[in-house]
Order: structure tokens, then C-alpha cells, then sequence
């Protein structure tokens, strides 16, 4: 019972692992023996990632791609089952926030954030179950959102994507699940990020926040890494289709 927690000798693939909530989750699985492959855009940022987790004596591989590229994921899926090893834990963790009214959205705003947050989901899950599938064995975490359930104002995009992705998890559960392969998802409350960096400066707002809280305050960052560990281990092999809200008690008050 010790080891259901433990992580070594597994692989995991996080998506938007360079900075924020990504490079967190990479950080606390490394710390529970797991072998890291951090992905993001931008090839300085996910190296200078991957250096940090080296410097710490993890063992880590930058791989940068554009995960709403499906002829880049398969690419690069490919490449790492073949010369890194077998994904064993696949992390949707890549997502945007564009913020106006919904009577002045951009298109363009629009689509980008339906493209990252939810069309890249699917195109991940897609071309890495299909490694999973044969070896009967994975775990595939999606970071959901708060407006997997709620919607706020001028955010509307943003909430369609993250309830997009919540049925995806439930969706990708029952085709997959057949395969022992769990999918699951994580919905954060709100935490103090670089996302909402805005937002816990706004005295307002945070005075609000604490108020619709029950915990009666805003989230860390570190207290996101026990969910991804849990659902990342054999302690979650019989949990699937599920999604783990942190939130500190937000989504059950009135």
C-alpha cells in the first residue's frame, strides 16, 4: 500500500509544462520518481524548464511542439515513443485565457482559444492513446477549469473550451477505459498563477473570491501536485471518467 504513490519508472508527457500550473505538475511528479517530458511552444522555454528540473537531479527531455498541430503531435509522438520510451502519463495541462464581452469577441480570440484549450486535448489524446491502447496501460489527465461548471462574464470562449473538455474526459473514458487506460481531470479553483496574476492584485475582486470560498481564500499553486500524483498512480486505477475539483469548497456553496 506504501507504493500506490509511486511514480518510478513511469513517463509523463505534460503539455504547457515550460512555466505556470504545467511546470508545477512537472516538477511534483519528477518528485515522485517519474521521468519528465516537458512540452510547450517555444523550444527556449521548454528547455530552460528542463534545465531546471535536471539541476534538481530529475530526469527530464524538452520537446517542443505546437499541440494543436495534428501532423506536429504525430511527429513528435512518434519520436518519443521511439527514442525516449513509452508514454505512460499524458498531461493536457496547454491553455489560453482571452478576456472581452461577448457581444465584442474577437473571431480570432475566439479561435484560439477553442483551438488550445479543447481541439488540442482531443488531437493529444488521440495520437497517444493509440500507444497506450496497445500496451493496455495509461493514465491521460486533462486540466479542466472552475468554468468546466460556471460560467463569468467575459470569458464565454473560455468556458465553452473547459466544458468542452469535461465531456472529452467523460467521453474518452468510455471508449478507453476498456483498455486500462484512465482518464481523468483535474478542475482548479482559482490559485494564484501567472494567469491570474491580474486578478489577485485586484483587492475587489480577492475580497469577493474569499467571500464565495468556503476555504476563504485563494489556492496555491503546490497544493494542485497531491490531485495530479493521485490520478498519475496506481491509487486511481479503478477511477475513470472523473473530474477532481480543487477549489477549496467554491463549487458547492450557495
Amino acid at each position: 500500500m506504501k507504493n500506490l504513490f509511486d511514480l518510478q519508472g513511469k513517463r509523463a508527457l505534460i503539455t504547457g509544462a515550460a512555466q505556470g500550473i504545467g511546470f508545477l505538475l512537472a516538477n511534483g511528479l519528477a518528485e515522485y520518481g517519474a521521468e519528465i517530458i516537458v512540452n510547450d511552444i517555444t523550444s527556449e522555454k521548454a528547455l530552460a524548464a528542463v534545465d531546471k528540473l535536471h539541476q534538481k537531479g530529475f530526469r527530464a527531455h524538452a520537446i517542443p511542439f505546437d499541440v494543436t498541430q495534428k501532423t506536429q503531435i504525430e511527429t513528435n509522438i512518434s519520436l518519443i515513443e521511439e527514442k525516449i520510451g513509452a508514454i505512460d502519463i499524458l498531461i493536457n495541462n496547454a491553455g489560453i485565457q482571452r478576456r472581452h464581452p461577448i457581444l465584442d469577441f474577437p473571431e480570432k480570440d475566439w479561435d484560439d482559444v477553442i483551438n488550445i484549450n479543447q481541439k488540442a486535448v482531443f488531437l493529444m489524446i488521440q495520437e497517444v492513446s493509440k500507444y497506450m491502447v496497445k500496451r493496455k496501460a495509461g493514465k491521460i489527465i486533462n486540466i479542466c477549469s472552475m468554468q468546466s461548471e460556471l460560467g463569468r462574464d467575459t470569458i464565454t470562449p473560455y468556458a465553452a473550451s473547459k466544458g468542452a473538455v469535461k465531456m472529452l474526459t467523460r467521453g474518452a473514458c468510455v471508449e478507453l477505459a476498456r483498455y486500462n487506460i484512465q482518464v481523468n481531470g483535474i478542475a482548479p479553483g482559482y490559485f494564484k498563477t501567472e494567469m491570474t496574476k491580474t486578478l489577485v492584485e485586484n483587492q475587489q475582486f480577492t475580497q469577493w473570491l474569499c467571500q464565495r470560498t468556503p476555504a476563504n481564500r485563494w489556492g496555491e499553486p503546490d497544493e494542485l501536485i497531491g490531485s495530479a500524483v493521485f490520478l498519475s498512480s496506481k491509487a486511481s486505477d479503478f477511477i475513470n471518467g472523473h473530474l477532481l475539483f480543487v477549489d477549496g469548497g467554491m463549487l458547492v456553496s450557495v
